[in-house]
């Protein structure tokens, strides 16, 4: 397991990568309309909008995000059951006991594979 993002869920992804790009001075890497990374040295900043992840969360909601050898192994209450995403990771959301979101992923496309050294 790697922690490897934090992704913020927004209603309006334009307007926050502008914000973080001008921020961070690094360009976002667009991979979908709804989705891109900001990818620092150290970190990176996920930004989603709201019609990637289920209704129950909320635009303001923050997703810790770790990386894991294969997401349909792990057995655990998932709000959102594994689900392959645009992007091409194989996604599960869970909350922890603090009610905070997590998601678990296993990269499934080959350019998913490539970004994640798998």
């Amino acid at each position: 397991m790697n922690f490897v993002s934090t992704r913020v869920i927004t209603a309006d992804v334009a307007r926050l990568i502008a914000f973080y790009e001008q921020v961070t001075g690094i360009p976002a890497n667009s991979f979908t309309p709804e989705f891109a990374e900001i990818n620092t040295p150290r970190a990176t900043l996920a930004i989603a909008g709201t019609s990637t992840i289920p209704g129950f969360v909320r635009p303001d909601e923050k997703i810790l995000e770790f990386l894991v050898d294969d997401v349909d192994a792990i057995r655990a209450e998932a709000i959102m059951p594994p689900t392959t995403m645009p992007w091409g990771n194989r996604s599960m959301l869970l909350r922890d006991p603090a009610g905070n979101l997590v998601n678990l992923f296993t990269p499934v496309t080959p350019e998913a594979k490539r970004k994640f050294g798998v």
